[in-house]
C-alpha cells in the first residue's frame, strides 16, 4: 500500500504544490481545507491519488471527519500547512481580542488539533511531522500572525522532543515571500512586491515549488536525522538564526 500524507489547507499555494509534488513521489495524498470547490479543482490537478475532506482545522468538530478518512492506514507524512493572516479592528480591547484569537486559531490551533487527533495514526518509526511558519515569526512585523507563526516554533521543540524516541521527526519549514498564494489577496502593491524582491538576496520570490522542494527532503531519507529545527527557505531575507 502506498504511504499516505495528510496536508492541512492543501486546496491552494504551498499545500496544492507539496501534495502535489508528494503524489509524484509515490503518496496517496488526503488535502483539507474549508472550500470544496477549491480542494476540488487542487484534486483534479493532482491526479487520482489525492482525496479531499472539507474542514476547518481550528473546529475540533471538524477534526474527526479527517481522522476517518485516514480510516485504518499509518500517516507517513503531516504537512500542517493552514493558516492565514487576518485582518480586524484593532481600535477596541474587543476587536484586539478577537483578531489575536483569530489569527491564533487560524496559524496555532489548526495545526496543535489536527497534530493531536493524528498522532495515534502516525507511523512508528518513520513519519514526518512538518509545521508551516513564516518569516515574520522571526523578524516581526507581522503582529498576532508573528507571533502565532513563532509559537509554532516552541510547540514543535517539544513534538520533536516527545517523538524523537519513536522515530517520528518534528519540523519547521519557515517560508519568506511566496508568489503564487492567497496570502497577501487584494494586499499586494508594486512597490510591497519590489520592495520583498529586493529583500532576498537572490532578488527574486520564492514559489510553492521552493517549500515543496525542502519537504521532499525533509520527507525523504536525507531527513531522517533531522528533528527539532526550523528550516529557513527565504533566499536570504533572513540570515540563519
Amino acid at each position: 500500500m502506498a504511504r499516505l500524507a495528510v496536508i492541512s489547507g492543501g486546496g491552494t499555494g504551498i499545500g496544492r504544490a507539496t501534495a502535489g509534488m508528494l503524489a509524484g513521489e509515490g503518496y496517496d495524498v488526503l488535502i483539507v481545507g474549508r472550500r470544496p470547490e477549491v480542494l476540488a479543482d487542487a484534486v483534479k490537478w493532482i491526479g487520482p491519488q489525492a482525496t479531499a475532506v472539507t474542514a476547518d482545522c481550528s473546529d475540533p468538530e471538524q477534526i474527526p471527519a479527517i481522522v476517518e478518512a485516514v480510516g485504518d492506514r499509518a500517516v507517513d507524512v503531516l504537512f500542517n500547512n493552514a493558516g492565514a493572516f487576518i485582518s480586524g479592528e484593532d481600535a477596541t480591547l474587543a476587536g484586539l481580542a478577537a483578531r489575536w484569537r483569530a489569527v491564533f486559531d487560524s496559524n496555532v490551533t489548526t495545526a496543535v488539533l489536527l497534530t493531536e487527533a493524528l498522532r495515534p495514526k502516525l507511523r512508528r518509526p518513520g513519519a514526518r511531522v512538518i509545521l508551516v511558519s513564516s518569516i515574520a515569526a522571526q523578524r516581526g512585523g507581522g503582529g498576532p500572525y508573528s507571533a502565532a507563526k513563532s509559537a509554532l516554533h516552541g510547540w514543535m521543540f517539544d513534538l520533536a522532543t516527545q517523538f524523537g524516541p519513536e522515530g517520528i521527526t518534528a519540523n519547521v519549514i519557515s517560508p519568506g515571500f511566496i508568489t503564487d498564494s492567497e496570502f497577501f489577496a487584494g494586499r499586494m502593491t508594486e512597490e510591497g512586491y519590489r520592495s520583498r524582491v529586493n529583500a532576498s538576496l537572490v532578488k527574486r520570490p520564492g514559489e510553492p515549488s521552493d517549500i515543496a522542494e525542502a519537504v521532499r527532503w525533509l520527507t525523504g531519507p536525507g531527513g531522517t536525522f533531522v528533528t527539532g529545527q526550523i528550516i529557513n527557505v527565504n533566499g536570504g531575507t533572513v540570515l540563519g538564526r
